[in-house]
C-alpha cells in the first residue's frame, strides 16, 4: 500500500497534468535533484542516461536493483513528485513488466514511463500487440497498489530509426486505450510534428522531450503540450563542461576552463547542511 506521502505526491502530480504546461527536468543524482527543487520546479523525472553515466555505464545498461536504488534515493531526498524513466520495464513479457513496476512503485515514485523499444537494431520496436499488453500489465500493477501512480506510455520510433508519425500516433492511441495516462514520443524535432501529435491525441496529456533547443516553453504550451522534459540534456551539459576542462588539462596542461566555473562558495552554499 502507498504511504500517505506517496499518495499525496501522486495526487499533486496528476493535478499538474490536468491543465496548462509544466517543465519536469531530469536530475541524474540527488545533488542535481535538490538543486532543481530549490529553483522551484514542481516535479522531477529521472534520466536513465544521466544516472547510468554517473555510475560508469552506458544508457540502457543498468540492472533493476541499481535503478530501484536510484529511484528510492531521489524520492527520499526531495519533497516533490518523482517520475521514473523506467525504460522497457526491465522485462519483455507483460508479467515481468508488472512485477518490476510494482517494485518501482515501492520506492515512492509518483509516475513512471514504459517504452516500446527493444534495443534490437533488427526489430527496434516491440510488435504492437505485445507493446499494448506491456502497458496494460503496468496499468494493472499500478491499480493493484492503489497508489495513483501516473503511467506514461512511450513510443520510441523517432529515436530508433522508425520516424513514422502516423505509426507513432497509432501506437500511442493504443497505449492510452490500454491505460496510459500520459503519452510520449521522444525524438520529435519539428514543431509541425509535435502539434500534429498533440492534436491527434487530445485531450490526453502529451510529454515532449526537448531535442530542438530553438523551441521555447511558451511555444510548446501554445501547441497544447502538457509536460516538457529534457531527458539526459542537463547531464550532457554537465558532462560537456567536465570533459572540456579535463581534456584541456590532459592535452595542453592549462586550466582556463576551470577558471570559468561557478565559485566554490556559491555551489557549496546552495546545499543544506546536515
Amino acid at each position: 500500500m502507498a504511504s500517505a506521502v506517496q499518495a499525496a505526491r501522486c495526487r499533486s502530480f496528476r493535478e499538474l497534468h490536468q491543465s496548462g504546461c509544466f517543465v519536469i527536468p531530469n536530475p541524474w543524482d540527488l545533488g542535481s535533484a535538490t538543486s532543481l527543487v530549490r529553483m522551484g520546479f514542481q516535479a522531477l523525472a529521472s534520466t536513465s542516461a544521466g544516472f547510468a553515466w554517473s555510475i560508469g555505464h552506458r544508457d540502457h545498461d543498468l540492472r533493476l536493483d541499481e535503478k530501484l536504488g536510484h529511484l528510492r534515493t531521489l524520492c527520499e531526498g526531495v519533497d516533490v513528485p518523482v517520475n521514473a524513466d523506467f525504460e522497457d520495464g526491465f522485462a519483455v513479457e507483460p508479467a515481468g513488466v508488472a512485477a518490476n513496476v510494482a517494485s518501482a512503485i515501492a520506492t515512492g515514485i509518483a509516475g513512471l514511463s514504459i517504452e516500446d523499444s527493444t534495443h534490437d537494431s533488427s526489430a527496434p520496436l516491440f510488435d504492437l500487440g505485445l507493446a499494448v499488453e506491456r502497458i496494460r500489465a503496468a496499468r494493472e500493477a499500478i491499480d493493484r497498489t492503489g497508489a495513483g501512480v501516473l503511467l506514461t506510455g512511450r513510443s520510441e520510433g523517432f529515436l530508433v530509426g522508425r520516424p513514422d508519425l502516423a505509426e507513432t500516433i497509432r501506437r500511442l492511441t493504443a497505449y492510452a486505450e490500454a491505460g496510459a495516462d500520459c503519452l510520449y514520443a521522444p525524438g520529435l524535432r519539428a514543431a509541425s510534428d509535435i502539434k500534429a501529435l498533440v492534436d491527434a491525441l487530445a485531450p490526453r496529456p502529451v510529454n515532449v522531450l526537448v531535442v530542438n533547443p530553438a523551441l521555447t516553453v511558451e511555444q510548446l504550451a501554445a501547441m497544447g503540450v502538457r509536460r516538457i522534459s529534457v531527458g539526459g540534456g542537463l547531464a550532457r551539459v554537465a558532462w560537456t563542461a567536465f570533459l572540456q576542462a579535463a581534456r584541456e588539462i590532459a592535452e595542453r596542461g592549462t586550466f582556463a576552463d576551470m577558471g570559468r566555473a561557478a565559485p566554490f562558495l556559491d555551489i557549496n552554499g546552495s546545499f543544506e547542511p546536515r
